[in-house]
């Protein structure tokens, strides 16, 4: 049985904020972001010449932002436009003393289904790789600023929150779900993985969920958000409005004073009686042992006639065995590791896994379940027993390529200490 390590306290706690980083190396940093960015223009599916500016919209009174998502055809998929938007103005509203609180949210059925992941391999497709990698590297930088991030962050998960619509939630202060929220980490059916640092609070989870959550895809609703610590908070979706209202009054960055406001209109939930969340006694008999494979033979042994094991067992064989195995070694490595060093290994398993090496399972995924639709896709290898372990420990080194460079993180200080996660 796999046993993770002790956690430091401080350390393991799932959001944590820094102070302000060093300026003049942070805006340099970004300065490249932003030049590459005008290359990507392509990325988005909007089918036109959709400004950034209109796919995140910006509200607010004088101390709070409301950073609005805004592609709800595409469940507000985030675009190379809107990552740069984001990083815009996480970027100035962290030195803007005037500015005390973000809330984000996302408009339409949607907080954000994702990354535009269709997009990505579209360029790959057409020859250039490197402006997938790019796409992920601006992501992954935007990930650590608001995981890092010196003010509070009240997500608003009214909705769908899978994939990159974690990233940019999860890794925040406060995180609000509501009746309608369904969050998943569906990447593993893709042929990817639970990337945007999924490995750092997934392992952070109670017990083995985190392996579970990242292995069959499963879905979360509400209540499961909250019990597991992925949502600090559950809100009536009635009282969102007021929420907000009450919110925009509030004159003051301290976690405490924005946690009770949030507290006047936050409800205790109980979970269903079909709730994953019910079945972790099994979650952690079997989630906890040491491959993949092991993980399934322990899931059959427990119960043929079980709807819920049965049902758990066909997710994983359904999905990309090479996506198994690299979920699986990323979620048992990041309990040892910052989210820093998280988004490090998530960037070079991109890279590896956009060039194609050993296998073609991502771009597959994305044409079996996004494009074609016809939800039969061929992996290669087909099967866990013929995925070399070799194999997987490449994917988690540095590439072998002399233009290629490392994931280099902006450096910040962690006020970890001061603020602590409820997590």
């Amino acid at each position: 049985m796999y046993r993770p390590p002790v956690p430091d306290p401080i350390a393991s706690s799932l959001c944590f904020a820094s102070s302000s980083c060093r300026p003049n190396r942070f805006l340099h940093c970004l300065n490249k972001l932003l030049a590459f960015d005008q290359g990507m223009t392509s990325f988005s599916q909007d089918g036109g010449n959709e400004a950034a500016t209109d796919q995140v919209l910006v509200e607010g009174s004088r101390f709070t932002r409301i950073l609005i998502l805004n592609r709800p055809r595409q469940l507000n998929a985030l675009s190379s436009q809107m990552i740069m938007k984001l990083l815009n103005v996480f970027v100035a509203y962290e030195n803007d003393p005037d500015v005390k609180l973000l809330i984000v949210k996302g408009n339409g059925r949607a907080f954000c289904a994702g990354g535009d992941v269709v997009a990505v391999v579209q360029s790959v497709t057409e020859g250039n790789w490197t402006m997938g990698a790019e796409y992920f590297r601006n992501e992954y930088t935007l990930n650590y600023i608001i995981a890092t991030y010196s003010k509070p962050q009240v997500s608003i998960l009214d909705g769908i929150v899978m994939g990159g619509g974690a990233g940019v939630s999860v890794h925040g202060r406060f995180r609000i779900a509501t009746e309608k929220t369904v969050f998943a980490m569906p990447e593993t059916s893709l042929g990817l993985f639970p990337d945007v640092g999924a490995s750092y609070f997934l392992s952070r989870l109670p017990g083995y969920f985190g392996e579970y959550v990242g292995l069959t895809g499963t879905r979360l609703d509400g209540t499961e958000m909250l019990a597991s610590g992925l949502a600090t908070h559950f809100v009536s979706s009635t009282n969102l409005k007021k929420l907000e209202e009450s919110l925009s009054k509030v004159e003051t960055s301290d976690p405490f004073a924005i946690c009770a406001c949030i507290d006047q209109f936050s409800k205790a939930v109980s979970l269903k009686a079909t709730s994953s969340y019910n079945r972790m006694d099994v979650i952690d008999k079997c989630f906890s042992k040491e491959t993949v494979e092991a993980i399934i033979v322990s899931l059959e042994a427990e119960s043929v006639h079980d709807e819920w094991i049965m049902s758990t067992i066909l997710s994983m064989k359904k999905a990309s065995p090479i996506s198994l195995k690299i979920t699986l070694r990323s979620i048992r490595e990041a309990r040892r590791q910052g989210v820093d060093k998280c988004l490090i290994n998530d960037y070079r398993l991109c890279c590896h896994i956009l060039r194609q090496e050993a296998s073609k399972d991502f771009f597959e995924g994305c044409r079996a379940i996004l494009v074609d639709k016809d939800k039969n896709p061929k992996w290669e290898p087909s099967r866990l027993d013929q995925v070399d372990d070799k194999v997987v420990d490449r994917y988690f080194v540095e590439v072998r390529d002399a233009n290629w460079e490392d994931l280099k993180l902006p450096a910040r200080h962690s006020l970890a200490a001061k603020y602590v996660s409820r997590m």
